[in-house]
């Protein structure tokens, strides 16, 4: 199956469909003619295969100059690295313990 992702004006994902494995465009042609819009192919194995870094979720972004559907910003502190993840300012600690963004403290808060 493949998937596409229906982007608005500002390039933000507003919906995701599954296109048809037995058409020659995998059903690409059928969205543009029944739906309408622009779409873009996505795939569930964006992690592994790279192809546009992640699954297309609603209220993802499509950056189309690094070609990756990009999750909204969790933060405003947090940057997007190359694999299109955002990452925050300070490494959550590597325990079994369960932690909490701070944004005003700029670092993890221990919830247990």
């Amino acid at each position: 199956m493949s998937h596409w992702a229906e982007i608005d004006q500002d390039n933000k994902v507003i919906r995701v469909l599954v296109g048809d494995n037995n058409e020659i465009d995998e059903g690409y042609e059928w969205l543009i003619e029944k739906l309408g819009g622009t779409w873009i192919k996505t795939s569930y194995n964006a992690a592994t295969n790279g192809f546009r870094k992640n699954f297309a979720g609603i209220g993802y972004e499509y950056r189309e100059g690094i070609d990756a559907f990009v999750a909204p910003q969790p933060f405003p502190s947090w940057i997007l690295d190359k694999n299109a993840q955002w990452q925050p300012p300070v490494a959550r600690p590597n325990d079994d313990k369960i932690y909490s963004w701070n944004e005003t403290e700029q670092n993890w808060d221990l919830i247990s």
